[in-house]
């Protein structure tokens, strides 16, 4: 994995708020698994939107730890929506050539995670 794709390179995107960065790093036809609705989202201009959206929704934002499993890279962090605060997830998977073409996110507890959805609901229509 070099140095444009490796998993160091998305979460310092992310953190600095760089999401064109973050998604530049996905694969055109990414799969993205939201904690919030049962099919994934496919392809990276259907993911680019939620995840610009994501960065404003989040509070605090912060990576907390880290596994690097090679193709499989699991990045838990912490964040606040309104009063609530919530831990996740985010479980990337690299393709051969090391872009991110599968992004899980997963996030507890309940009551924050219905936050977020709201939240991403009332963003995204306000996006259009």
């Amino acid at each position: 994995m070099d140095a444009l794709t490796n998993p160091t390179t998305f979460r310092a995107a992310v953190e600095s708020g760089d999401m064109d960065a973050a998604i530049a790093l996905l694969t055109e036809d990414v799969e993205f698994h939201s904690p919030v609705v049962h099919s994934p989202y496919r392809g990276r201009d259907a993911v680019a939107p939620i995840l610009r959206a994501v960065a404003t929704v989040f509070e605090d934002f912060r990576y907390v730890g880290e596994i690097d499993g090679g193709e499989d890279h699991l990045l838990q962090f912490r964040a606040h929506v309104g009063d609530r605060e919530l831990e996740g997830i985010d479980l990337l998977h690299h393709d051969a050539s090391g872009a991110i073409d599968r992004l899980t996110v997963m996030i507890r507890p309940l009551s924050a995670l219905q936050a977020v959805a709201g939240a991403m609901r009332d963003r995204l229509a306000a996006q259009g």
